[in-house]
């Protein structure tokens, strides 16, 4: 799902709102889970899951195009694990 469609989604379960109002509000929260990964803090949605971000060491790689060692900097990713209740929907026990 992109984010147009959560959009169009959302507005369509709820009829009430503008569609310009939960475009506010999905950039609003996309932007502060960005934020908050950006100051080293976990974000946890109930139900989701939680975004934490971690440091991957300095380390010589190899180039694919050339196979010389080139040097990949120190940098920051983030890393997402699922909240056991989306884990449980995604894979219902069987009968």
């Amino acid at each position: 799902m992109t984010r147009p469609e959560l959009i169009r989604r959302l507005a369509e379960a709820n009829p009430t709102m503008r569609r310009h109002d939960i475009a506010v509000a999905v950039e609003i929260c996309f932007r502060e889970i960005a934020a908050g990964l950006a100051r080293g803090d976990r974000v946890k949605l109930r139900g989701l899951g939680t975004f934490t971000p971690k440091q991957r060491k300095a380390r010589i790689g190899r180039s694919p195009l050339t196979g010389d060692a080139i040097k990949i900097a120190e940098r920051s990713v983030p890393i997402f694990r699922v909240d056991g209740r989306l884990r449980a929907r995604l894979n219902p026990a069987p009968d």
